[in-house]
């Protein structure tokens, strides 16, 4: 078992120029790993352009005042051929991976049409997908085997879409074949935010019809974040299905959130891990 808190002690002050700083800051930062990812990433070896990434996200993070603890066996900065399955509640969940051990992201295409942020994504190595195209499914997939072929960690928010966190939707199993296909255990990751008492904060959630411009000014309005990360038991994938997969990894992660797993009408029953304390 393993658990570290990363983060500044709390800031009680949350006035407009707290505020203006956090996001002057932030925009100061963003212009750091434009140039970074254009001059420097190119450059260096797999194992450099790793710690560069995690130092970035540290650094999103520390900003932002977001406090990350970290529970379970925590991956290796340079495990390999990984696929992490994790629940979805904001755009911050990348920067809490990341900051811990950074990956390949699956995104929806449309993140690449986005101003910086879409340059910087393709930059780092995300894979896209288009949802609204049902045999990109498959494309997308051969992408992530050669992924995880070729070394490299890659993530994958199979629920789709965002949620408050208060609740888990079910996980759509296509992109867990890519798991299968190259030989690759799954490693459930759960998620979440919570107050100092810990109590859910739903501040993160980039949910509904919610614009990223509103979603990150409630996250610099709050005074302190709290994330927490549960790396929980890997899932080898030989001799199961996708379908078994999801519901494993589905089961793995409402246990450790304290969250009701999503019916799964067809599945059968899977035995449920046991939740982190």
């Amino acid at each position: 078992m393993h658990d570290t808190l990363w983060g500044q002690p709390p800031n009680r002050s949350n006035g407009l120029l707290i505020r203006n700083w956090r996001l002057v800051r932030l925009v100061l930062h963003l212009l750091v790993g434009v140039i970074k990812a254009a001059l420097l990433l190119p450059l260096v070896g797999r194992a450099r352009r790793i710690e560069l990434i995690r130092r970035w996200s540290v650094r999103v993070l520390a900003i932002l005042n977001v406090r990350l603890s970290v529970r379970g066996e925590v991956p290796d900065i340079s495990s390999a051929g990984v696929m992490f399955v994790a629940n979805h509640i904001s755009w911050l969940d990348i920067y809490l991976l990341d900051a811990v051990c950074p990956v390949r992201f699956v995104s929806k295409a449309e993140v690449r049409a986005w101003p910086v942020i879409g340059w910087l994504a393709v930059k780092i190595g995300t894979l896209f997908i288009e949802r609204t195209r049902r045999h990109d499914t498959a494309r997308a997939g051969r992408e992530v085997v050669d992924a995880l072929r070729q070394g490299d960690c890659v993530a994958v928010f199979p629920e789709g879409t965002t949620s408050k966190g208060t609740l888990l939707r079910p996980f759509h199993a296509s992109l867990l074949q890519s798991a299968i296909n190259s030989g690759s255990p799954l490693w459930p990751v759960a998620i979440r935010y919570v107050h100092r008492d810990g109590t859910a904060n739903l501040s993160p959630a980039y949910v509904d019809d919610m614009s990223f411009a509103d979603s990150l000014f409630r996250i610099l309005n709050e005074p302190e974040l709290v994330a927490e990360i549960a790396y929980l038991e890997l899932l080898p994938v030989q001799g199961r299905s996708r379908r078994e997969l999801a519901a494993l990894a589905e089961q793995a992660i409402a246990n450790a959130l304290s969250l009701t797993a999503p019916c799964r009408k067809s599945d059968k029953p899977v035995d449920p891990p046991a939740a982190l304390p």
